[in-house]
C-alpha cells in the first residue's frame, strides 16, 4: 500500500468527527475547538472533512490556535507510512468552555476541608447530590430510558457540559459520555467530587445499574457512565 497523507488513516479507522453542516468563516475557529473538546483529538484533515473547508485553510486555523496556547499536536503512527499529526485542547483550550462559579467553590471547599472533620466535605457532598438527583428526577420526567437520558442530557448541556449519551454495543444498556465537565479544575483539587457524580447518576436513575467506565482523571478525555435497566425480580 501507498504512504498515507495526514488524517487518512483517521477517517478509515472511525476516528474523524461526523460530519457537520459546513460552518461560516468566522466560526470555523470555534467549530474547530468544539470537535476537538468533543473527539479528544483529530487530524486537520478529519477537521477539515467535518468543517466543509480545505485541509490547508484548517492547518492555518489550528496552527493559529497553537500560537496561542488553545491546542497542541503530537505525531501518532496509524501503521504502515509517514506518521500523522493529531491535535488536541490544552489546559487554556479546555477553560474556553465555562467552568461555573470556579473560584468561589474552590475557595469553599478549601475552607470546609481545613475547618471541619475530614468526612464532613463527602458528607455535604453526598446531601447536595441527593437533592440534585431528585431535581433531575423531576426534571426527566417518565419515560423510557433513552428519553430520560436524552432529557439529563440536554440538562448537563445547559449547566455547560460538553454530554451525550449513546447506546451500548450490547444493546442492552446506554453510556453517558462527557466531554468537557464544568467542574472539571474542582475536581482535580478534590476527586471526592467525582464520586458524587457517579453517586448523583445512580439517585437520578435507581431502575439501572450505573458504573463509571471512564474516568477522566485516570486517563482518556472524557468521563463516562454505562446505564444498565435492573433486572426485574
Amino acid at each position: 500500500m501507498g504512504s498515507r497523507s495526514e488524517g487518512s488513516g483517521a477517517e478509515a479507522s472511525g476516528q474523524a468527527p461526523a460530519s457537520s453542516p459546513p460552518p461560516s468563516p468566522g466560526s470555523t475557529r470555534e467549530a474547530a475547538l468544539a470537535l476537538l473538546v468533543r473527539h479528544g483529538e483529530a487530524t486537520a484533515a478529519a477537521l477539515a472533512k467535518s468543517l466543509g473547508v480545505s485541509v490547508q485553510v484548517m492547518r492555518r486555523h489550528l496552527r493559529s490556535l497553537e500560537e496561542e496556547g488553545l491546542v497542541a499536536s503530537c505525531t501518532a503512527s496509524d501503521g504502515p507510512g509517514r506518521p500523522t499529526n493529531r491535535w488536541h485542547l490544552t489546559d487554556r483550550g479546555q477553560d474556553q468552555f465555562p467552568d461555573g462559579s470556579e473560584a468561589f467553590a474552590l475557595g469553599l471547599l478549601a475552607s470546609i476541608a481545613q475547618n471541619l472533620p475530614a468526612d464532613t466535605l463527602s458528607l455535604l457532598l453526598a446531601q447536595q447530590g441527593s437533592q440534585q438527583a431528585r431535581l433531575y428526577r423531576r426534571q426527566v420526567g417518565d419515560g423510557c430510558l433513552q428519553e430520560r437520558l436524552e432529557r439529563l442530557v440536554d440538562l448537563r448541556r445547559r449547566e455547560g457540559y460538553v454530554a451525550e449519551c449513546s447506546p451500548h454495543p450490547d444493546g442492552q444498556s446506554w453510556v453517558i459520555q462527557e466531554f468537557h465537565c464544568s467542574v472539571m479544575r474542582i475536581a482535580e483539587q478534590f476527586p471526592c467530587v467525582c464520586d458524587q457524580e457517579l453517586r448523583l447518576i445512580r439517585e437520578t436513575f435507581p431502575d439501572c445499574q450505573v458504573e463509571r467506565v471512564q474516568w477522566r482523571l485516570e486517563k482518556g478525555h472524557s468521563c463516562g457512565f454505562r446505564l444498565q435497566p435492573s433486572q426485574p425480580g
